[in-house]
């Protein structure tokens, strides 16, 4: 089995911290939320893997090439014209069962299930307000009929979460030639939802199957909200002397504490620096610095220092904020 991973993403919601870092490198809970993908997908035994690169796409080449075993291959989208657009760049890897996997995106559900389906399929995840949300509506065998993109009247609370197996990538690819053909857009942007829509139409069975937890990083309070959950799971925070650390939180074993009282629910990155500080329900990310503070909700990019009163602070890397 291969895997098609589109992070081509400018990350704009994610603003400053993505203005020198892609999105899916982003630290939660320990780690960077590629990680996650692709740690999953080596369990899973995935020994084959397509990035769809563009915005900063040397630091995620790098990251994947220095720490994971897989046959990666590199296809640059310099335009961000859709996620359609993005496999279908990828459409020559399409040559064996494939799993599609967004890059921003942390799915906790069985794999190795959703891959011995009969038939393609997609990951959905029941919510109350799907209208915010690709949704699917299904026949009576339980069999995608439709894709709605944001649907203002849903026809069902299953919303798309953004993984997907196909199990017969002929008529998938042949569906994604169509679209970019046909010239098929949204918003000037070319959907995956509409070329599995064609593929449906031609015959193809599509079924779904359950995400049991799903976070979707694409904006700063995301992140923390996936960061608050995940951390849930984490082993508990080694002792420091001279400060308090509360679980469920992640210190990285490079991280300086001195002083301070950290948790919960707080992720500090390798070579950060926290002194004299009260952090709660923050990101701290690689090598920043955080003295003098009660501070919570926060993120703190790399090499970003903060010094001063309590506050609730988005800062980027390498900047430096003080406080009085």
């Amino acid at each position: 089995m291969n895997a098609i991973i589109p992070v081509a993403g400018r990350g704009k919601r994610l603003r400053p911290h993505t203005h020198t870092q892609p999105k899916v490198l982003m630290n939660v809970a320990g780690k960077p939320i590629l990680a996650y993908i692709l740690d999953d997908l080596r369990d899973l035994g995935v020994e084959e893997i397509t990035f769809v690169v563009g915005y900063l796409a040397e630091q995620v080449e790098q990251y994947v090439t220095d720490r994971y075993p897989f046959r990666a291959h590199f296809i640059r989208q310099d335009e961000p014209m859709g996620n359609g657009h993005a496999i279908y760049l990828a459409r020559e890897h399409l040559t064996r069962p494939t799993l599609i996997i967004f890059g921003d995106t942390i799915v906790r559900t069985d794999l190795a299930r959703a891959a011995r389906l009969p038939h393609s399929a997609i990951g959905v995840h029941r919510v109350p307000d799907p209208r915010a949300f690709g949704v699917v509506e299904l026949d009576g065998d339980g069999f995608v009929r439709r894709l709605w993109e944001k649907p203002p009247v849903p026809p069902s609370d299953l919303a798309v979460v953004g993984i997907y197996m196909i199990q017969r990538p002929a008529p998938f690819r042949a569906a994604l030639e169509r679209l970019i053909d046909e010239q098929r857009t949204a918003n000037g942007e070319f959907w995956l939802a509409d070329a599995l829509q064609i593929m449906v139409e031609g015959g193809e069975r599509l079924q779904t199957f359950p995400v049991e937890q799903w976070y979707d990083c694409g904006t700063s309070e995301a992140v923390l909200r996936a960061n608050h959950a995940l951390l849930e799971s984490v082993p508990p925070p080694r002792a420091i002397e001279g400060s308090v650390i509360i679980a469920p939180s992640s210190v990285a074993d490079t991280a300086v504490i001195e002083g301070s009282v950290i948790g919960p629910y707080v992720t500090v990155a390798d070579g950060a620096r926290v002194v004299n500080a009260v952090i709660r329900e923050s990101i701290i990310n690689a090598n920043a610095r955080v003295e003098s503070m009660l501070l919570e909700h926060s993120i703190i990019g790399e090499n970003g220092a903060v010094t001063g009163r309590r506050a609730r602070i988005n800062l980027g890397d390498s900047s430096e904020v003080e406080l009085s």
